[in-house]
């Protein structure tokens, strides 16, 4: 099989689809490996790295896409890379389609087939692909969060010292979810002595935290009524909620949002699948924050990438052993004999294979 990896052009994303360690073990099992030119980088890998390894190097993600039968990206395909996708090729990537339907749209009519990383997803309901790069997004969010409550970031933030110091309160932070993003949040928050309160709907999942970190945070059940009061006391919320496949619900509402201080910080880790803060929207990492009612809002869509090294590697641990299925396999084999991998699968020849995603988007869902 021919696997291309092309390098990322979302803004700054520079990750990377595969490390030196897959080129190699993909071309000792005799495929191809395409690779573009840079594709590696931003994390650290140079071209004569991925050559060393079996790779052939090509100067366009067109020839990528024209001659691989399978396409190991990291994030969803922008133009013009839509352009060049081709209805007989595999497509692997994070996607989010749900929050995204001109996306969809596109690989619909694209006839593609495309499975999201997002939606892998083991017996137990965990989801091994997008659980490392949660881990990464919500360490970072708090330590993003931190930064801009500094008043030094063009005068806006609280100047607000997370961690307090004797005689002075510690800043108040509220997580919103307590799944592995959220949960990763609050062990930074904690660490930088702030006082952490976490909101999940989830009774079980709350006293799992609750024995993890006992007294270091307090723990609250989702309701509108203790995300309005967490919310409008805090000087840092970070919004962690994930329905798998689903558009985020929004629990912070825009009355709730108003409600808050100036130079305050919000932070919505669940952008990428369309946020749960009602007046949040996706940013960049060269533009990262707006605001609204003098609070600051950090909506970037691809977090991780901020630390590209340790994102790609994360990443490429849990997403090479599928690539090596579907090499070896083939795509229809492959999703016979990985139940995880079948549910990963968001579009099959133009028809939107996962239900979620399908009643989200209002699109005809088709049992794959």
């Amino acid at each position: 099989m021919i696997v291309g990896v092309p390098k990322e052009i979302k803004n700054n994303e520079n990750r990377v689809g595969l490390v030196v360690a897959g080129v190699k073990t993909l071309t000792q099992y005799g495929h191809k490996v395409l690779v573009e030119k840079n594709a590696g980088v931003g994390c650290g890998i140079q071209d004569e790295d991925y050559r060393q390894a079996g790779a052939e190097m090509v100067d366009s993600a067109k020839t990528i896409f024209d001659e691989a039968d399978l396409i190991v990206k990291v994030k969803e395909p922008v133009e013009p890379e839509l352009n060049y996708v081709r209805p007989n090729q595999v497509l692997f990537t994070f996607l989010h389609l749900a929050a995204v339907p001109s996306l969809a749209t596109a690989l619909v009519e694209k006839k593609a087939t495309a499975i999201a990383y997002e939606t892998i997803q083991l017996p137990d309901l965990s989801l091994p692909v997008l659980k490392p790069m949660s881990e990464v997004a919500g360490k970072l969010a708090t330590q993003i969060g931190a930064y801009f409550l500094q008043k030094d970031k063009e005068g806006k933030g609280k100047g607000i010292l997370l961690g307090g110091v004797p005689g002075v309160k510690r800043g108040q932070v509220t997580i919103i979810g307590g799944g592995i993003a959220g949960m990763n949040a609050a062990k930074i928050a904690i660490g930088m002595g702030a006082e952490v309160t976490l909101v999940d709907r989830d009774v079980k999942r709350l006293e799992y935290l609750d024995d993890i970190f006992g007294t270091r945070i307090k723990t609250l059940m989702s309701n509108i009524s203790n995300v309005e009061e967490s919310v409008q006391e805090s000087d840092m919320v970070i919004g962690a909620v994930l329905v798998t496949g689903a558009k985020a619900p929004k629990l912070v509402t825009r009355d709730m949002v108003l409600g808050m201080e100036a130079g305050s910080v919000l932070l919505d880790i669940s952008i990428d699948q369309g946020g749960c803060i009602e007046t949040m929207k996706p940013t960049t990492h060269d533009h990262p924050t707006f605001e609204i009612n003098g609070v600051i809002h950090y909506g970037v869509t691809n977090i991780p990438a901020a630390v590209a090294r340790t994102s790609t590697y994360a990443l490429t641990n849990v997403t090479f052993p599928y690539v090596l299925q579907l090499a070896n396999k083939g795509f229809e084999r492959a999703i016979r004999e990985n139940e995880a991998l079948y549910k990963g699968v968001n579009v099959c020849h133009g028809k939107i294979t996962y239900k979620t995603v399908a009643d989200d988007l209002g699109l005809k869902f088709e049992k794959l």
